[in-house]
């Protein structure tokens, strides 16, 4: 093994200026509204070039890169999609060419989450050339997630008929290894009222001002939300509200609210659904409608995949075999860091399918710190954007000798 690690290191280090190169491409190439289909083109053509068995735009629109025919299935997954840049006077440089301070990269997606694909992509070239994926079939798959994380991963599964036995999530995780994250329940409340002109607005009734307890109450369930030890306090958020009226002068004979609500262990989507519809006063409650979401807007190639808006808690325990292998392809070549070098995700990820709904164990590694998604200052460190590559070469190694 130790020679595997300095075989791995030189590797990288020929390939340094190649992997920021495709690096810098790649986030440089606008991929916002869910459309991946010309970044998706750049890293097909990347694989193409490492001499990768297959690559392939699936149904979805994801971009798959495929290495080996091996029993086991082994899949890197990082999303190439990215939030808006938001108000453009905010940025004072240009978000997709960014600008190099520091050693950091700063443009949108250089963290969330362009910055784990080109180590994974060339490190499962470089596991390849070493013999350390004999034995597996690998994929790369760089997929949709932002407007509804989970989604292109059980599109891949249901619809290519793949089903990995491990996964690596590339979400930002500061080159630690994370093993869960809270899960998400998406829900609108509906309110119906009675519409009238506003000179006359006793005859109505305001449909805003019937939400209004429902508000305060979500407001006040938040603090005495149930925790966990690990993956810590659900939480519930109140994130968009919506009226319908006949005009601006009459009044609104319906009202919305759309609900973020992070669940921890212990809780379930019914659980959470009674709980909001008990904030609905009884005398009221033929007015009021709880409404559970699916996703069923098309891809970019027009394709329709529905999924339900509920997205489940998740974790491996700490022992799990993908957790130690994890571990140790980190200590393997950061021996100083932290010993344990575990953790989770505040926010949410594709993690939420793999583990969450299908079972298929899954750890996250990537370079960067989650704080900075979605924010104008969002930056990666380019050092980790290399080094991270040495991790996804080796981890297949050490998969092998804790699984088997």
């Amino acid at each position: 093994m130790e020679e595997t690690v300095k075989q791995i290191n030189a590797k990288v280090a020929q390939a340094e200026q190649e992997i920021l190169r495709f690096f810098r491409e790649i986030v440089a190439i606008p991929s916002m509204n869910s459309d991946i289909g010309e970044v998706g083109q750049r890293v097909g053509e990347e694989m193409k070039k490492l001499g990768f068995d297959d690559v392939y735009v699936d149904k979805y629109g994801s971009i798959v890169g495929r290495i080996g025919h091996g029993d086991k299935i082994l899949l890197y997954d990082s999303h190439l999609d990215t939030v808006g840049i938001g108000d453009p006077a905010q940025w004072e440089w240009d978000p997709f060419t960014g600008k190099i301070e520091n050693g950091m990269l700063y443009a949108r997606g250089a963290l969330d989450e362009k910055g784990s694909t080109p180590g994974m992509v060339y490190g499962l070239a470089f596991a390849r050339d070493l013999g350390l994926l004999d034995g597996f079939t690998a994929y790369y798959l760089g997929n949709v997630e932002e407007w509804c994380d989970g989604i292109a991963c059980q599109a891949f599964v249901e619809w290519e008929g793949i089903h990995p036995d491990f996964v690596v999530i590339g979400e930002p995780t500061n080159m630690k290894v994370y093993r869960g994250h809270k899960g998400r329940v998406e829900l609108e409340v509906v309110c119906k009222g009675k519409s009238a002109h506003a000179a006359s607005n006793y005859m109505g009734d305001n449909a805003i001002y019937k939400m209004l307890p429902v508000i305060a109450g979500i407001r006040d369930m938040d603090p005495n939300l149930p925790t966990h030890e690990f993956l810590g306090q659900g939480r519930i958020t109140v994130t968009r509200v919506s009226s319908v009226s006949p005009s601006d002068n009459a009044v609104p004979d319906e009202c919305r609210i759309f609900i973020d609500r992070r669940v921890t262990f212990g809780e379930t989507k019914e659980s959470v659904i009674e709980s909001i519809k008990a904030l609905i006063p009884p005398e009221q409650s033929k007015e009021f409608e709880v409404l559970e979401l699916v996703y069923n807007e098309p891809s970019y190639t027009g394709a329709v995949f529905e999924y339900e808006k509920y997205f489940p808690a998740w974790a491996l325990e700490e022992d799990h075999p993908l957790v130690k292998a994890g571990v140790s392809a980190r200590q393997a070549f950061w021996p100083d860091n932290d010993p344990f070098g575990q953790g989770k995700w505040d926010f949410s990820t594709n993690g939420n399918y793999w583990r969450g709904k299908a079972g298929i164990p899954c750890i996250g590694f990537g370079p960067g710190d989650e704080i900075y998604a979605h924010a104008v200052n969002e930056h990666v460190p380019l050092k980790d954007v290399v080094e991270a590559t040495k991790f996804y070469a080796l981890l297949p190694y050490f998969i092998k000798y804790t699984t088997n």
